[in-house]
């Protein structure tokens, strides 16, 4: 009887440490998958440049963060979880590729307009500005303009305290005489 009750436990403890697992992996797996849909929504350039290479760390980020889940996932036996994790380093090595490999030479690319890793110098295109920078711009400058209203016309309200505290303070100007 005594066994049959600890082999009971021991099963109990076992189902409880693996669904401590699954939510734990389930967690991690959601999270990484929630980086690579957000990447749909990447808001800088990534033509080229320092966007790019921001663009291609988040990808092996996912690479990476599809790894940690791959290992967490074998090591609690979750076989389910485990394929969905190793779709989601494809999937992070198939968006660096599509993005590493035109850049490279290796894939076929448009001659006129091939990929660069380096932008040019700026100076042929100007920056494209999207409609929250143009706001942020537009804000900054109007909050800018009624400060400096705001701050003249207290300047002008407050000169007869200014005045009358010189006055107070230096009786010695009133009475010389102004040359």
């Amino acid at each position: 009887m005594q066994k049959m009750q600890s082999e009971e436990q021991r099963r109990a403890k076992e189902r409880a440490q693996q669904r401590k697992a699954m939510i734990g992996a389930g967690a991690r797996l959601i999270l990484v998958f929630a980086l690579g849909a957000a990447l749909w929504m990447w808001p800088y350039s990534r033509d080229c440049g320092w966007g790019w290479f921001g663009y291609v760390g988040v990808e092996g980020v996912i690479v990476g963060g599809g790894l940690w889940v791959a290992f967490t996932t074998w090591r609690a036996r979750l076989p389910r979880m485990h394929t969905f994790a190793l779709l989601i380093i494809l999937a992070g090595l198939g968006l660096i590729a599509a993005e590493v490999l035109p850049r490279i030479g290796y894939a076929a690319i448009d001659p006129k307009h091939p990929p660069q890793v380096w932008c040019t110098d700026g100076t042929t295109t100007p920056p494209a500005t999207t409609l929250l920078e143009t706001r942020l711009n537009y804000a900054s400058q109007s909050l800018g303009s009624r400060w400096q209203e705001s701050s003249s016309d207290l300047a002008k309200q407050l000169r007869p305290q200014q005045a009358a505290l010189t006055r107070a303070l230096h009786p010695e100007q009133l009475l010389r005489p102004a040359p």
